[in-house]
């Protein structure tokens, strides 16, 4: 027994979901039902002919004014009976019928005569019936005449599928229509034999205001395209359209609104009405292409930076072997310039290779000679000024280190720079070196070393400036003056 209702449940809730997804129950549904149930009326010269829809609780009626509230509970419609035994059934005088008289009762206008057949869909659930019904008994209906009534059944259910075929079709429109204005592609076909063309989706935001009503032929088209890109998209739509092949294209549009833009066209031959159509797509590229063009420059100038640097590092390590004392004097020279190298490396990566912040430079120097204090504006260095301040600032701290102030525990370095006008009025970057704290005043070295001129060459054949030194009683002040051109960062 609840084996049997389970069974009862789950036909009827497929019953449910079919009656949605075939819209019989849609207020709006369709009138041509109402001309099939008054032609069934008609041939079988009746009052009346309805589709009787058994959902989960209630019956319906749907005739050729349509869609009527639900007259009658479920469990009390005679059309419930044909739903649930899924065959014809013929009732020709309901009151001599002891499973329906009490719903004819005493009411002359009730139904008397009743006849119906099921509504079977092509999966075969049973949606309700089709139904005539008169308020006299008449004689049972012949073998004939209820085929007759299932053919019509067949029709409507043959209706209903084209309708719901035609409500996927649009809601399947309509969901493209939104994915592809969504995405900013356009939807497009062109008809070659009357040279048509028509677009639909983001159609202005990719080729600009009024492009939907002025884009209706091949030139029109190509008259937006970028000067330098229209040969290539005619000869391409030339060859596809005498060969029947897909095109494939990317080229440039002139976006009144947006400037120019990359497209991307891919498209292929279909048939509407026995004529052939090349139905495509255009997808807005110029991000993607934007990114190219940023990686491929960006490689280049890595290749470029990594070309420097080798050439930087070949040169370090040629004049310190000559400057060197001894193998254990080179070894230590040679390591403190090139962890200068990768400080500055260190700040390029973190930026985006080409320029590098001041500051964060102080802070990697600060990080491997802590007693270095540091002042002043960041400024955004290029790559080689970079490069150039941090072998600068390596060969002052190395000094400081091996015969300067940091030789002493009391001794200090502090490091500020900014902008002044010179002599001249002309606007400089100051950076002063002071050492502070010596055990002993010193004064110059007594001859030029590599360090000294690797300094100088750095300032002034790398950054077009000047340096000056100095002692005092308390150490070392180093002045370097540089042209005001590097850019200050918020």
């Amino acid at each position: 027994m609840f084996g049997h209702f389970g069974q009862v449940e789950v036909k009827s809730a497929a019953r449910a979901e079919a009656l949605r997804d075939y819209g019989f129950l849609s207020p709006s549904s369709e009138p041509s039902y109402g001309r099939i149930t008054r032609l069934v009326a008609e041939i079988f010269d009746v009052p009346k002919a309805f589709i009787s829809l058994i959902d989960a609780e209630y019956q319906w009626f749907h005739d050729e004014t349509g869609l009527a509230s639900p007259v009658a509970a479920r469990e009390a419609a005679i059309c419930n009976h044909i739903v649930e035994s899924d065959s014809a059934l013929v009732v020709p005088d309901i009151r001599q019928d002891p499973r329906f008289a009490s719903l004819a009762g005493d009411d002359p206008q009730a139904v008397r005569f009743y006849a119906g057949v099921p509504l079977r869909t092509s999966e075969g659930i049973i949606l309700g019936t089709l139904c005539i019904l008169s308020a006299e008994p008449r004689a049972p209906l012949t073998e004939r005449e209820v085929d007759r009534l299932k053919d019509f059944a067949a029709i409507i259910i043959n209706e209903a599928n084209l309708h719901r075929m035609a409500r996927q079709r649009d809601e399947s429109r309509l969901f493209l229509e939104r994915a592809v204005d969504f995405s900013e592609m356009v939807m497009w076909q062109l008809d070659p034999v009357n040279d048509r063309a028509l677009l639909s989706g983001a159609v202005e935001e990719i080729w600009g205001a009024g492009a939907v009503e002025e884009l209706q032929t091949s030139a029109d088209v190509i008259q937006r395209i970028h000067p330098e890109d229209q040969e290539n998209v005619r000869a391409a739509l030339l060859y596809a359209t005498q060969h029947k092949t897909p095109l494939q294209i990317e080229f440039r549009v002139v976006n009144p609104e947006r400037g120019v833009r990359w497209l991307a066209a891919k498209s292929d031959w279909d048939v509407l009405n026995n004529q052939d159509f090349l139905i495509g797509i255009n997808a807005d590229i110029t991000d993607q292409k934007n990114r190219q063009e940023h990686s491929t420059l960006l490689m280049r100038e890595l290749h470029h930076r990594m070309r420097n640097l080798f050439a930087t590092v070949g040169a370090i390590v040629s004049l310190t072997r000559q400057s060197a004392e001894n193998i254990d004097d080179y070894y230590e020279r040679i390591t403190h310039r090139l962890e200068a190298l990768n400080r500055a490396q260190n700040v390029l990566l973190s930026a985006n290779f080409m320029t590098g912040s001041m500051h964060a430079l102080m802070r990697e120097v600060e990080a491997g000679f802590p007693r270095i204090k540091w002042s002043g504006l960041d400024l955004d260095l290029p790559e080689n000024a970079l490069v150039s301040m941090a072998l600068l600032i390596n060969e002052l701290a190395t000094n400081a280190v091996k015969h300067g102030a940091l030789m002493y525990d009391s001794g200090e370095v502090t490091v500020h720079w900014g902008h002044e006008n010179d002599a001249d009025g002309e606007r400089m970057f100051h950076l002063r070196w002071t050492e502070s704290g010596l055990g002993n005043p010193i004064g110059p070295p007594e001859r030029t070393r590599f360090g000294t001129l690797l300094m100088e060459r750095s300032v002034r054949n790398n950054l077009g400036g000047r340096i000056e030194r100095s002692w005092d009683s308390g150490g070392l002040i180093c002045d370097v003056y540089l042209p005001a051109r590097w850019r200050e960062t918020a």
